[in-house]
């Protein structure tokens, strides 16, 4: 038969193909480009209702019990900021590396870079990015997810899961 209704979403399918290509850095860089523009966005458009979902979010994610409890309410925190920033072109961009990030070894990496300690940085780290948000300080709100990206960098580096990469050589344009 026919179906009417929306065309299926192919970004599930593009990051299936891209998990066994990419890297944890190359993830991570992509990350840093994406989210801290997210972030600034969201900071001049959440709505009241927005922030309070991400402090209960915040929240959970400290609370969790296990690592797949964390990984989701982490997930859902950084999702809802994405979302909250109204920007279509970028949330499609957040939603292919969320998928990335959302394989298993993915997050089995990210499970053996947490600790204690680490969630209450990554906790504290949560708070500045969402009172940022809350202030409506677009700038301080890009700067403190760079810093909490930044953070899991070097954490995951600490595994050995981040090396550096080495440099990609960009084709020269000769002739317009």
């Amino acid at each position: 038969g026919t179906f009417a209704g929306h065309e299926p979403d192919p970004t599930g399918a593009l990051a299936a193909a891209l998990v066994g290509e990419t890297t944890p850095m190359q993830v991570m860089e992509a990350r840093l480009c994406i989210e801290p523009m997210l972030a600034s966005l969201c900071a001049r458009r959440a709505l009241p209702d927005d922030i309070q979902r991400m402090r209960h979010l915040a929240r959970r994610t400290l609370d969790a019990r296990d690592p797949d409890s964390t990984e989701l309410w982490d997930g859902a925190l950084h999702r809802l900021i994405a979302q909250a920033a109204g920007n279509r072109p970028l949330m499609t961009m957040f939603s292919l590396l969320d998928e990335v990030r959302a394989n298993e070894t993915w997050r089995e990496l990210r499970s053996r870079a947490r600790s204690l300690e680490t969630l209450k940085v990554s906790d504290r780290e949560h708070h500045t990015i969402i009172d940022a948000i809350e202030a409506g300080d677009s700038e301080a709100a890009g700067r403190a997810m760079h810093e909490h990206l930044s953070t899991l960098m070097r954490n995951l580096g600490r595994l050995g899961a981040i090396t550096a990469s080495p440099p990609v050589s960009v084709p020269r344009r000769v002739g317009l």
